[in-house]
């Protein structure tokens, strides 16, 4: 059912239940707010979006009133645009940030907006808090003292991720959005994925700032430093410099890394491949272990790309590590190959060589400092950059991006196919992991137009695919006829319903389950450039699957490089080798005693639609 509306004096027709600020948009009006993030039920709390609504005594906040019948409503009336400029001035007198030495200098929505409303002057200044910076964790960093309590971490915190870590305390000019416990975020269930730095508004929650190690490094003539980049940076880091969503940049990238003074430019889709080798082999020997006899083995099988959502297993559903692959990261993958095979190849000791990730996770910068990735004997992998600190790194050193010619990836590291560019959308794993798999059991292509798993693409919150497995190879006959049943979810809240399932005894059959912890995947990671919404998720899908499509290479098996370093170095997947530098355990990391909840945290809504 719809209703009729005028905003601004254009007619305006939008289903029942939209709010004014959804209204304002369908008919092209620009509403500013602060608070809003789209597709989260909005706090209403900056009342930046309040418009005049003829017959209504009071300004009503665009992101919470709903449009009726007949309603006449002004953006840009003078009561609105007073209220907005007041509230933003109030806003910046309670903003305790220093504008020159922040992250979010330039790309900062409560300068922006203050910009655009012409303020020039604090005409209220406010007593700042002292809060100190919290920099307990290797991968967000808090200052509470740029905090405007919007509340958009709150309810990203708990709406999407289903953790809920994050809530206001105390009254008036003492409100601070704090943890749980009010502790330090090291001491709180965290999962360190960052999605509440990707819609802060200001720079009160960012990434921990590794630039200048990275710099550091470079600058140290006894260290050979490599970098690798994470299939997601391709689709997402043109954005920094004012391209559109879904610009694919890699060979730009590869030149500025290059500019920046790397020794040698290495793709994180190695790594990717060599996890689908090995991920895939681990599921293929629970799957034989299960139905050819003898002890049966632990399934479904879950992925472990996505640190964030090992966090997360590890501190709410340590029962459920029996079916968590051991496989490690892409990420961690290529450092331990780096940090041996590569070194040998290259007479570098591991110790001199310095491996810098790029990629869009901030939990990235947990998972590389972990106690168990150090299989090489050194650290695998040494410092972690979100796309955002590369692309302020690219803007530092004067590199003109988009006017940069293409360059190549260097051998062997650098050498990859298109099933791990997939490894940046949610259910890229597992379409990599079938291609791969199908056609080790049955020696024929996986037969799906242009080789995607059509059920876990897209933006559905858990998806599911089913493969029957018919003419198998001799060696395979026990899977004759078997229908591989797999899921597909991201996003924490997601990810909490199918564990559910898989706890409550897998009715649905699942086999192997993919897991991303942030909504869309790696393309929608809370190191990526700001904002994101669902147009640019979608957006930066397409360029990830147009990367995969051109590929010569779209199999993990087929990458020669990979070959190679089995041939030479690993011996075979799941080897004595592979599984000292490509595997690891996870650990139970419930707290001894619970922590304080957070007030005023609604559990999260267990559903399937898209977030």
């Amino acid at each position: 059912m719809s209703v009729h509306l005028t905003i601004d004096r254009i007619p305006v027709e939008v289903p029942e239940g939209t709010t004014l600020l959804e209204a304002a948009r369908a008919a092209g009006v620009t509403v500013p707010t602060l608070c809003h993030v789209p597709g989260v039920a909005s706090p209403g709390t900056c009342r930046v979006c309040v418009v005049e609504v003829e017959g209504m005594r009071t300004l009503q906040p665009a992101c919470l009133a709903e449009a009726r019948e007949g309603l006449v409503v002004r953006t840009a009336s003078r009561r609105a645009r007073e209220s907005r400029r007041l509230t933003v001035e109030l806003l910046l007198a309670a903003h305790g940030g220093d504008c020159p030495s922040c992250a979010r200098n330039g790309a900062c929505d409560l300068q922006r907006l203050a910009e655009s409303l012409g303020i020039r002057e604090l005409r209220f200044p406010l007593p700042h808090r002292e809060t100190p910076p919290d920099r307990s964790t290797p991968a967000l960093e808090r200052d509470m003292r740029k905090c405007i309590l919007c509340r958009r971490c709150v309810a990203v915190c708990a709406e999407i991720q289903g953790v809920g870590i994050l809530a206001p305390c105390g009254r008036g000019l003492a409100t601070e959005i704090v943890p749980g416990g009010e502790t330090e975020l090291a001491n709180t269930l965290c999962v360190q994925c960052g999605q509440c730095s990707l819609v802060c508004p200001v720079g009160a929650i960012a990434e921990r700032d590794d630039v200048p190690r990275v710099w550091a490094a470079l600058d140290d003539p006894a260290k050979t430093v490599i970098v690798q980049t994470a299939p997601a940076i391709r689709a997402a880091l043109g954005e920094c410099f004012g391209l559109p969503p879904g610009s694919r940049v890699t060979g730009r990238m590869v030149t500025a890394l290059r500019r920046l003074g790397f020794n040698a430019v290495f793709d994180t889709d190695f790594g990717a491949d060599l996890t689908i080798m090995e991920e895939g082999s681990e599921l293929l020997e629970r799957l034989r272990r299960t139905l050819a006899g003898g002890e049966p083995a632990a399934l479904p099988l879950f992925t472990s790309c996505s640190p964030g959502w090992i966090n997360w297993l590890e501190q709410y559903a340590p029962e459920l590590i029996p079916n968590l692959s051991t496989c490690k990261s892409p990420q961690q993958m290529f450092g331990a190959i780096a940090k041996t095979w590569y070194a040998q190849k290259t007479g570098v000791k591991p110790e001199n060589l310095v491996v810098v990730s790029i990629m869009p996770c901030t939990a990235k910068k947990y998972e590389c400092v972990r106690e168990e990735m150090c299989a090489s004997g050194v650290r695998d992998v040494d410092i972690v950059l979100t796309t955002r600190e590369l692309g302020r790194m690219i803007a530092e050193a004067g590199i003109d991006f988009l006017h940069l010619p293409d360059g190549p990836m260097d051998a062997p590291l650098g050498i990859s196919t298109g099933a791990a560019d997939v490894f940046a959308n949610t259910g890229g794993v597992m379409e990599a992991a079938l291609r791969t798999v199908y056609e080790l059991v049955t020696g024929r292509e996986l037969p799906l137009p242009k080789l995607h798993v059509l059920p876990v693409m897209g933006l559905a919150g858990v998806k599911e695919a089913a493969v029957t497995l018919t003419g198998v190879l001799p060696e395979w006959s026990f899977l004759e006829g078997v229908t591989l049943k797999v899921a597909v979810a991201h996003g924490l809240a997601n990810a909490r319903e199918v564990c559910a399932a898989v706890r409550a005894g897998n009715p649905q059959g699942w086999h192997f389950i993919e897991i991303m912890c942030c909504p869309g995947g790696c393309i929608g990671g809370g190191g990526q450039p700001r904002p994101v919404d669902q147009a640019v998720r979608e957006a930066r899908i397409r360029a990830i699957y147009e990367e995969d499509e051109g590929r010569p290479l779209r199999k993990s098996h087929l990458n020669p490089a990979v070959q190679a370093l089995y041939r030479e170095f690993l011996g075979r997947p799941l080897g004595p080798l592979s599984h000292q530098l490509l595997h690891t355990h996870y650990h139970d990391r419930r707290p001894a005693e619970p922590f304080p909840p957070p007030a005023n945290i609604p559990p999260p809504a267990a559903t399937n639609s898209p977030r």
